[in-house]
């Protein structure tokens, strides 16, 4: 069974930087698009960032293009947020996702994704 598990949420003020964690178990890393997702409250889960499934390219939001990156471990099974010049509209519930057949197209929208970590809080303060 896979299951994805986040952690390095917390409070910061803006401006500042936090790294998030995504451990995965159950499969490897190999052939699987891997994303990261954020919901604020009242507000729709929105697409942050994403690698395609060959983990060559990377894809990000408008939103945190220049502030956010993307990275992974492979031996580690392990995907990471970095996140920096953080700002009020960051804060939000940020989510791993990845989807379940091997190979398949990199997904910009929820529903194209099938497994979900149970997601770690991010607030920022002005």
């Amino acid at each position: 069974q896979v299951q994805l598990a986040e952690s390095g949420g917390g409070l910061v003020q803006a401006g500042g930087s936090l790294r998030l964690s995504c451990a995965i178990s159950g499969r490897t890393f190999s052939s699987y698009v891997m994303g990261w997702f954020r919901q604020a409250p009242g507000k729709e889960r929105e697409f942050v960032a994403a690698f395609n499934w060959s983990g060559s390219n990377t894809y990000y939001a408008d939103s945190v293009k220049g502030r956010f990156t993307i990275s992974r471990d492979n031996a580690k099974n392990t995907l990471y947020l970095q996140m920096d010049s953080l700002q009020p509209e960051d804060t939000a519930v940020y989510y791993c996702a990845t989807r379940a057949s091997q190979f398949g197209r990199t997904g910009y929208v929820p529903e194209q994704y099938e497994y979900w970590g149970q997601g770690t809080q991010v607030t920022v303060s002005s």
